[in-house]
C-alpha cells in the first residue's frame, strides 16, 4: 500500500483496492515519508478498517493528537474483548474508547478523577464486559505506568457493552438504570434477596438487558398468543401480579406500554429466580 496522508510520525492513511481509505499504526511510520510512497510491510503493526468514511475521518482526527502508547493500549484492549466475547464490535469503539483512554490518563495526571455511579450495577448485569474493564485497568498499569481507580473498569465495560449492542452511551446508561430499578422492585415485592450468581438471575437480566433496549428504542414485542398469557396468570399468580407491577412501572417512567405477551414473560422469569 502506498501512503494517502500522513497523520503524525506514528499514523497514516492509505487507500486500499477497493477505494477506501484505512488508517495504518506504526511507530515512526509517517517520519520522513511522503504521499505517494510505498508503506514499509515491517513497520506496520496495525490497520484499522472502519465502517465509513464519516468515522475515518473523524478517527484520524482523534488520533492525530494522541499518544502512541494510548492508542496501542486501546487497540490492544479492543483486540482481547473480541477474543474474549467473539462476538463482533461496533467499529467505532476504536473511536469512543481510544478517546476515554486518552481522557482517563490525562485527568488521572490532573488529579481529577470521576466516581461511576452504576459501578456496582455494571458488576453485575455485565461480568464479562466488566471483567474486560479490569484487563484494561491491568493494562494500561503495566503499558503506562498509570494506576487508574476501578470505576474506570466500569466506564470501560460501558464503552464494550455499546460496541456490542450498537447503542450509545446515554442509552446503555439508561438501559443499566432500568435494569437496576426493575431488579429492585421484584426484590421489595417479595421481600426477598437474589441470587446473582445462579443462572436463572443471569437469564432475567438478559432478558431485561433485551427488553430495556426495545423499550428505550420506542420498539414493542408483538403480542400474539393470548393462550399463553392466560395460562401464565394462572399458574404463577403471584409473579403475574408482579410483573403487571413491572408493567406499569415502565409506563409511568418511559411512557412505554409493555404488552400482555412481555409481561407474561417476565412472570417466567421472575417464577424461576424465585425458584
Amino acid at each position: 500500500m502506498k501512503i494517502d496522508k500522513i497523520i503524525n510520525n506514528n499514523i497514516v492513511s492509505a487507500i486500499e483496492a477497493d477505494g477506501k481509505e484505512v488508517v495504518i499504526m506504526g511507530r515512526g511510520l509517517g517520519f520522513g515519508m511522503k504521499p505517494g510512497k510505498e508503506i514499509p510491510e515491517g513497520k506496520i503493526e496495525k490497520v484499522f478498517r472502519l465502517d465509513s468514511q464519516n468515522s475515518t475521518d473523524k478517527f484520524k482526527e482523534l488520533l492525530a493528537n494522541l499518544p502512541l502508547e494510548h492508542i496501542q493500549a486501546s487497540t490492544e484492549i479492543i483486540n482481547y474483548a473480541k477474543s474474549v466475547l467473539n462476538r463482533r464490535l461496533n467499529q467505532s469503539i476504536y473511536i469512543t474508547l481510544t478517546d476515554h483512554i486518552n481522557f482517563a490518563i490525562e485527568r488521572f495526571k490532573e488529579k481529577m478523577m470521576f466516581t461511576n455511579p452504576l459501578l456496582n450495577e455494571i458488576k453485575t448485569f455485565y461480568k464479562e464486559e466488566y471483567l474486560i474493564g479490569e484487563y484494561a485497568v491491568a493494562l494500561i498499569e503495566r503499558r503506562i505506568g498509570i494506576t487508574l481507580p476501578v470505576d474506570e473498569a466500569g466506564f470501560i465495560a460501558l464503552h464494550i457493552v455499546n460496541a456490542e449492542y450498537n447503542t450509545a452511551m446515554r442509552d446503555t446508561i439508561d438501559i443499566t438504570t432500568l435494569i437496576q430499578n426493575v431488579v429492585k422492585i421484584v426484590k421489595e415485592y417479595f421481600s426477598m434477596d437474589l441470587d446473582e450468581t445462579s443462572l436463572n438471575y443471569q437469564r432475567f437480566v438478559t432478558h431485561l438487558r433485551f427488553l430495556a433496549q426495545r423499550i428505550i428504542g420506542g420498539e414493542m414485542l408483538n403480542s400474539d398468543n393470548p393462550e399463553f398469557n392466560q395460562l401464565i396468570s394462572q399458574m404463577y399468580p403471584e409473579e403475574y401480579a408482579c410483573s403487571l407491577k413491572l408493567k406499569d412501572y415502565i409506563q409511568v417512567t418511559y411512557h412505554h406500554d409493555v404488552t400482555e405477551e412481555e409481561t407474561a414473560y417476565l412472570a417466567v422469569h421472575i417464577k424461576r429466580i424465585r425458584m
